[in-house]
């Protein structure tokens, strides 16, 4: 090289710096890239993203080639920078082109670049694509004979380098994403992750509690059963001899509206409008009985236990009120069990299940064994209680104040102080 005018070699020694910056800006932007908007731009068209989401494919190519080009430019430049600093320096050049070369390739080839790639990857990754491909037809060999050997050393140690492992997710991980999605708005949020956490919910959460459920008794008086018929804000009621446990079946009200409207209704009609019942075993998770009722083209079912006794009633609202919040009058009406009072402090019903509870103020009041805001204070206290008491729960100051035959139906809670208003 002592033919080459020093201004021709600093000129290649510029260029080989700027290769070595796109190759490890190129590697960084690559990898930094997020995988979902990157596959959301391929199906759309982008011809760039196209591209990026092909080499991505197979990131040990990939890397291998990146790296080769990388490795191939800075030798080089190293080289050239050694004897300009020769032929300028004599033999302590030798030092002096490792010691700039070291700060000039840190700064100006990996910090820097990698930088802009990592806050901008599209930006980098789009472009660099297109020269990374031609660049991998043209080099392909020699990157299939090192990747093969690469590949060969790392085999033992069972690493897979097939990129879809790298793409799936589990459910606490898209949990994560979505709630971390910042293009999404709280609102949608809430209900991805609503619908994420249905299948830790079982219908025991959700469901009407046996002594809550409204129906019809076909033993009362035919005056009561149209009065009550006229006055209900369900639209589905139970009907059964006497008690739940004699159920006939269910009965939507569209189907006597009609003839109830006019004053026609007969006691034959509504029989002859009763569903046969449809009964769900209780525990079940609240994605499976989704899933059940789209089957069944059913709205409503029975929760029974393992002897067949009905413990409550669960509906289709019920679950789909868990995704997007209290929509129906029946929701509606059941909100009016969670009071917040002048002072702060909150008037609850007893059978409010606690799941209701913690999502409508933010709390973490345990149910793993306890469904209902009643059942979790006789579980703490370990006896029916017999009047008026008190109980602190985590943070939360309970105060039962109206209890009636065993059954708790007011509870007074003080949250704690970080939680007031």
């Amino acid at each position: 090289m002592d033919d080459i005018p020093l201004g021709s070699l600093y000129f290649a020694l510029l260029i080989l710096i700027v290769l070595s910056g796109f190759f490890s800006s190129s590697e960084t932007s690559l990898m930094a890239i997020n995988r979902y908007r990157l596959k959301h731009l391929a199906n759309g068209g982008h011809r760039g993203a196209r591209l990026a989401q092909k080499l991505l494919t197979k990131p040990d190519r990939l890397i291998g080639l990146i790296l080769l080009g990388n490795n191939m430019v800075n030798i080089l430049a190293a080289s050239i920078a050694t004897v300009i600093a020769i032929r300028q320096f004599g033999d302590a050049g030798i030092w002096v082109s490792t010691l700039v070369m070291t700060v000039v390739v840190l700064i100006f080839a990996e910090v820097a670049p990698k930088t802009v790639a990592a806050l901008h990857p599209e930006k980098i990754a789009f472009p660099a694509s297109y020269v990374l491909v031609i660049l991998l037809k043209v080099l392909n060999p020699v990157v299939w004979l090192v990747n093969s050997f690469a590949n060969f050393l790392l085999k033992p140690f069972g690493v897979k380098t097939n990129v879809e492992a790298l793409e799936r997710l589990n459910r606490e991980e898209l949990r994560t994403l979505v709630k971390e999605g910042g293009q999404i708005s709280n609102e949608h949020q809430r209900m991805l992750v609503n619908i994420l956490d249905l299948e830790h919910a079982s219908i025991d959460d959700v469901m009407v509690p046996r002594g809550e459920i409204v129906g019809v008794d076909l033993d009362d008086d035919w005056s009561d059963i149209l009065n009550q018929l006229t006055q209900t804000v369900y639209t589905r009621l139970p009907v059964y001899h006497e008690s739940i446990d004699n159920v006939v079946g269910l009965l939507h009200i569209r189907t006597i509206i009609s003839k109830l409207s006019l004053g026609g209704l007969e006691f034959e009609d509504l029989k002859r409008s009763v569903r046969r019942p449809y009964f769900v075993p209780e525990g079940t998770s609240l994605t499976k009985q989704l899933l059940e009722f789209q089957g069944k083209q059913s709205r409503m079912g029975l929760v029974v236990d393992e002897y067949g006794d009905i413990q409550g009633l669960v509906t289709l609202d019920d679950i789909l009120e868990e995704i997007v919040g209290e929509y129906t009058a029946e929701g509606r009406g059941r909100s009016r069990t969670m009071r917040r009072l002048d002072d702060g402090n909150y008037l609850v019903d007893g059978s409010t299940s606690i799941r209701s509870i913690n999502r409508q103020f933010g709390w973490s009041l345990p149910f793993d064994e306890a469904h209902t805001l009643g059942g979790l204070l006789i579980e703490e206290m370990e006896v029916i209680p017999e009047g008026k008491c008190s109980i602190e729960i985590g943070s939360h100051i309970m105060t039962i104040v109206d209890i009636r035959d065993n059954v708790i139906h007011k509870v007074l809670i003080k949250p704690s102080r970080g939680q007031h208003d």
